[in-house]
């Protein structure tokens, strides 16, 4: 009892002999100086989404926040805990990050429970119920629609959220103060686990677009 998984500690293994061995010298200059990241990610805890992975990225190029359905809460200073808005505050003001992208993807749980709001609690506190309330309005709209079949409704909402959130990091005044100012960027992004597509968030229509089908 106690010890690690033994997929785990094969997998560092492979890492030591592998990525590490080839990138030692990227490391110690990270140790050494510390991290630098140009670019926040918020994404889904979703363990098929890791936007590392997606984005083909190395150690030390993303600042990641993964939560449930990759949501950003609206700015609230008061004296609970706000993990997302505790991450947010440290890319921003002490990383100084230049582009935030909210990462959204297709099959998401998260998506799912806040379109079946009648389904029983996980457990008591039923965490994941109250968390999937900020997105409620929404998923109450898209619910009432039958024209729409359970796939377009889910895919629908996970790609409203992720509008949503981008709204919510702009009621965050070092954010909005920034995105004026020209000195950081917000993207959305949405993510099909199936195929592989990524659709960016053209930011001024809403809409979501494939990079490569664009002009």
């Amino acid at each position: 009892m106690g010890n690690l998984p033994d997929f785990l500690l094969a997998g560092y293994r492979a890492f030591m002999d592998g990525r590490f061995a080839s990138e030692t010298s990227r490391y110690r200059r990270l140790a050494r100086d510390g991290q630098t990241p140009k670019t926040m990610v918020i994404a889904c805890c979703d363990s098929r989404v890791a936007p590392e992975i997606v984005f083909d990225c190395g150690p030390g190029d993303l600042f990641v926040v993964r939560n449930v359905a990759n949501l950003v809460p609206p700015y609230e200073p008061d004296g609970a805990y706000h993990a997302t808005s505790a991450a947010l505050e440290f890319a921003v003001q002490s990383l100084k990050v230049e582009h935030i992208v909210v990462m959204g993807h297709g099959r998401c749980g998260g998506i799912a429970a806040a379109l079946a709001p009648d389904c029983e609690p996980l457990s008591p506190g039923d965490f994941i119920g109250k968390w999937m309330n900020l997105v409620a309005p929404a998923a109450a709209a898209v619910s009432a629609n039958a024209l729409m079949t359970a796939a377009e409704r889910q895919t629908a909402l996970e790609r409203i959220s992720i509008r949503f959130s981008i709204a919510n990091l702009r009621s965050f005044p070092c954010v909005r103060i920034l995105e004026e100012r020209g000195r950081l960027s917000l993207h959305g992004a949405w993510f099909d686990i199936s195929t592989g597509e990524l659709w960016v968030m053209d930011m001024a229509s809403g809409d979501f677009i494939r990079p490569e089908a664009t002009p």
